[in-house]
């Protein structure tokens, strides 16, 4: 089936080089090109497009408020193309929030050195935007549903009631997040909800590029009640403060006497897909940590986390893994699940209810 695509950018050159890389496969059609956001707006619902490449910077009307407005009156899988700058990471963010569900680098260097590869990635990438389709579709729709005035009957009974559940969290002495695509959103969901008074430690592994972790730092500590920053060389931690990987770096934990946990940070190496790597991370933690840890494993595509939350299974780890309905993409906590590791499957929110326990 071919995947119709509107790609949007203010430069010619960008939207004929996505039209060009993308119709090297039959797989992918564009559809149309749009300038600006105005017409990102008026040609997504003309088109009807299964996937938007948008660009944030654009004039008449920059790419977050075409998301914004797409995802509110046609909702479609939206790919943004970002600058690998400090305010282009604050600008995709944004984006993330208002429903994109992605984003890559605008320049193909900036997402590998090797044009082809750079090429073949962006392919896949779209493909896995596009399977989101039905997902933002149905999401839409249960949203207006939820809009329903709640004064009528029939909107009283789509109420939504929180569950009481059980989430047998007991005493916590590390918290470890791990997500990749559609974390960022997720993450900053859930840990806004873990109290001021939580006195422990919290390490945050998001695959994200070396630029824009610390830009979610920021935005996290202004979100959390808990203090978040991006972790630093010998960093020891410390209850109450989140750590977030540095993109572009591996995290090791290491248990440096008598100073507690210490972060080590060092440069991805040839091979390593991921930088920050969730594997490493949890890898370095079953190696030294013999204490009461509870892994969380968010949305994101592929299976990093597997192998070392197997490790910290084995070694007393609590695993909980986000469900699918409530997941952007279901690669990672799908990985968990059929893993046969998760001691819990909980929604979104759910993990988000369980965070405010946790003290």
């Amino acid at each position: 089936m071919t995947i119709r695509v509107l790609a949007v950018d203010d430069s010619r050159f960008i939207c004929n080089r996505v039209r060009e890389i993308l119709e090297e496969d039959p797989e992918f059609k564009v559809v149309g090109v749009a300038y600006n956001g105005s017409e990102a707006v008026e040609k997504a619902a003309i088109l009807l497009p299964d996937v938007i490449t948008m660009d944030v910077d654009m004039p008449i009307m920059d790419g977050i408020t075409a998301v914004k407005k797409i995802m509110a009156s046609h909702p479609c899988p939206i790919l943004m193309f970002s600058a690998m700058t400090q305010v282009g990471a604050k600008a995709t963010l944004d984006a993330l929030n208002a429903g994109a569900i992605d984003f890559l680098p605008k320049q193909l260097d900036d997402i590998d050195a090797n044009r082809e590869v750079a090429k073949t990635l962006l392919r896949n990438r779209i493909r896995m935007v596009a399977s989101q389709g039905r997902k933002i579709l149905d999401k839409a729709a249960a949203v207006k549903l939820s809009d329903y005035p709640a004064r009528s009957q029939a909107g009283a009974g789509l109420r939504t009631v929180e569950k009481n559940l059980d989430y047998g969290l007991g005493k916590i002495d590390l918290l470890v997040i791990a997500a990749s695509t559609g974390g960022p959103v997720a993450i900053a969901r859930v840990l806004s909800e873990i109290p001021a008074s939580c006195r422990i430690p919290v390490l945050l592994v998001q695959h994200m590029p070396h630029n824009f972790t610390k830009s979610f730092a920021e935005r996290l500590n202004q979100l959390c009640k808990i203090r978040d920053k991006e972790a630093e060389q010998g960093e020891i931690l410390q209850p109450g403060i989140a750590l977030l990987g540095p993109g572009g770096m591996q995290m090791h934990v290491k248990a440096m006497s008598p100073v507690g946990l210490q972060i080590l940070l060092r440069p991805k190496q040839a091979g390593e897909i991921y930088s920050p790597c969730i594997d490493v991370t949890f890898t370095s933690l079953a190696e030294i940590f013999t204490g009461r840890i509870l892994v969380v494993v968010l949305t994101g595509m592929g299976a990093d986390g597997r192998a070392g939350a197997i490790l910290l299974k084995q070694r007393g780890a609590k695993v909980w893994a986000q469900d699918e309905a409530s997941s952007t993409i279901y690669g990672m906590p799908r990985a968990i699940a059929e893993a046969n590791i998760a001691d819990k499957i909980y929604s979104l929110d759910d993990i988000a209810n369980a965070f405010k326990k946790i003290i």
